[in-house]
């Protein structure tokens, strides 16, 4: 928050004056239907009167805040809606700094987003998480951190840049922009009364501060209970509707998120729609979101648009989007809804249903209209060591991504980790696969994926098979993106590409290329820790989307198949994953061997 805009307590002097009609707001807008998410109705007419930022008079008739140097707006039939507040989200994922994200998502109504950077908490531990808190607190729009609570997410399953610790958890839970705990991705950890995860949970609770959850299992037996009764406030891993009906009868709070990948609003909102539990427990959200999608489709407008077509009434899937995280927060009473005192992050729209963003004013201040910005959202500047992540220790070559069968096979059976569209759960497939010259093979659609060290510079490759890309011809695509380890995945058809893809990232510091043929079709650069760029949302999405084509130009027709290649290091989520340290069967949360026995 800026220096210079008040806590409630500090501006009650000037509200209560302005909304009594004793001295002039700075803003009224008049003339519209005001969308009351605490009430949920339309009330036709409803003016209201801001003050330093926040909210001073709410009501039928604010001509009596209105002074000489007012600026008074004219609704002209609009609705006034709250500024839309993302839940959970991961800013890392649009590829680009806090101040390039909110740049990009405030033109589509977001003006609250409460974000957990575990994503570069792996690369550059404590500091990196604190370089982006920062750099949110300069933003005009209101961004909150959640202290990653889980780097490494599995340990013993995967090597990350830094640890973190309940050490660490305790120090942030002082800084002015934390909110609470990130999600607990280690539920097994929780689960089993892991002393470290249940300190991370108990500093945050001490704080007085939320515990994020992720419980990525179809398990709502005792291990689901056992997790909950550890103290994750909210999930957003749900992925049918009874996963969302139980999270809610244990007290939690269902997340149900739209993402870039990730479709899991329709399959659990019929929770609401159809079984008619209380709506206010739910709470929509993005999670990840790449710069594609912010620049094209938006970012939360798009998920409350979808709830609506997915049948959840708009006043509904409104509070979901303001309201209901707010109060999830601790924050009902300083943002979320347009009430005195609270923060005036308010929207201008002419329609409910298809919700065109028109003006957006956040801390009434108005940042965007008609699709454009009108502020400045103001960059850290990043430490040189933050662009110099990407340390490979040697130049691969292709033999580095050989896998060598048993001595004197013709065939082996692997585990092959299989891809599932629109999904961040992988399948663990088994697949015969031919053996040539003394190694092993992709054929029928499966091919190799690679997890290579990037962090200390071992060198260090970790081979095995993948399915579901559907690549085809001499290709390779390499990303230094691959939660949460954030080491790099490099997926191919062609282990001379799969070097040259490799090394590429090595030379510039990380990002996203895609090869064939010996030549490089597409290449994102990602220069601040290997996950983020301070350019615009526009050029990124721009060498995005050459992205996607590079990926269908070998042959992958996946929706949004650079998600799923990001997430095939992430060892929490079920079935079958690949780490620096070998293959991992996530559904029993051990290593596992490449090869199945019954190689012939």
């Amino acid at each position: 928050m800026t220096a210079d805009f008040k806590t409630w307590a500090e501006a009650a002097p000037e509200l209560v004056a302005v909304a009594a009609g004793r001295q002039p707001a700075d803003l009224v807008i008049r003339g519209g239907k005001l969308v009351n998410v605490q009430s949920r109705e339309v009330l036709d007419g409803w003016q209201v009167a801001v003050k330093g930022g926040r909210f001073a008079y709410v009501g039928p008739d604010a001509s009596h805040c209105i002074g000489a140097d007012t600026e008074v707006v004219e609704a002209e039939g609009r609705y006034l809606v709250p500024g839309l507040c993302d839940g959970h989200m991961h800013i890392e994922s649009g590829m680009l700094t806090p101040a390039e994200f909110a740049r990009a998502v405030t033109p589509h109504g977001t003006t609250v987003m409460f974000t957990d950077p575990h994503e570069i908490a792996n690369v550059l531990g404590l500091e990196g998480v604190r370089l982006m808190h920062d750099e949110a607190l300069l933003q005009p729009v209101s961004i909150f951190t959640q202290m990653p609570s889980c780097a490494p997410s599995a340990p013993g399953l995967e090597t990350t840049g830094f640890e973190i610790s309940p050490e660490d958890v305790a120090e942030a839970m002082a800084w002015p922009g934390i909110i609470g705990l990130g999600e607990m991705m280690n539920f097994p950890g929780v689960s089993a009364g892991d002393p470290k995860m249940l300190a991370e949970i108990a500093a945050t609770q001490r704080a007085g501060k939320t515990v994020g959850g992720h419980y990525a299992s179809p398990d709502l037996g005792p291990a689901f209970h056992a997790y909950v009764a550890g103290g994750p406030a909210d999930d957003h891993e749900g992925t049918g509707e009874a996963d969302a009906i139980m999270r809610v009868r244990q007290g939690m709070r269902s997340m149900m998120r739209l993402g870039s990948a990730w479709y899991d609003v329709e399959s659990q909102i019929t929770a609401v729609t159809e079984k008619g539990l209380d709506p206010r427990n739910f709470i929509l959200c993005t999670d990840d979101c790449h710069s594609g999608t912010l620049v094209q489709d938006g970012h939360m407008n798009r998920v409350v648009r979808h709830a609506i077509a997915c049948g959840c009434e708009p006043l509904i899937a409104l509070q979901m989007a303001t309201v209901n995280t707010a109060t999830h927060f601790g924050l009902e009473r300083e943002l979320g809804s347009i009430a005195p005192g609270r923060r005036a992050d308010v929207i201008l729209t002419s329609d409910l249903k298809a919700l065109p963003i028109e003006k957006v004013w956040a801390k009434g201040v108005l940042v965007a209209e008609n699709g454009k910005v009108s502020v400045d959202f103001p960059h850290l500047d990043w430490p040189e060591h933050a662009r110099k992540t990407v340390n490979l220790g040697k130049e691969l070559a292709a033999a580095d991504f050989v896998i060598t069968a048993p001595e004197g096979k013709n065939t082996v059976r692997a585990r092959v980790i299989g891809v599932v569209e629109n999904q961040a759960p992988t399948k663990a497939l088994v697949e015969d696969l031919p053996v040539v010259d003394g190694v092993a093979e992709g054929a029928d659609g499966t091919c190799q994926i690679a997890l290579v060290e990037r962090h200390r510079g071992t060198g260090g490759v970790t081979n095995g098979f993948v399915k579901g890309f559907g690549y085809e011809g001499r290709m390779a695509m390499a990303s230094t993106v691959a939660h949460d380890s954030h080491h790099m995945i490099v997926v191919g058809t062609d282990r001379e590409m799969m070097a040259r893809a490799a090394n590429r990232l090595g030379e510039v510091g990380g990002g996203v290329t895609v090869w064939r043929d010996g030549e490089e079709l597409a290449l994102v650069e990602l220069p601040i820790a290997g996950l983020m760029s301070d350019s615009p949302a526009s050029e990124v999405a721009q060498k995005a989307a050459a992205m996607v084509q590079a990926m269908e130009a070998c042959g992958c027709t996946l929706n949004n198949a650079y998600m799923q290649h990001s997430l095939l290091a992430l060892v929490v989520i079920p079935e079958l994953r690949i780490s620096d340290l070998g293959l991992v069967d996530v559904t029993k949360f051990e290593l596992t061997e490449l090869f199945e026995e019954g190689t012939t």
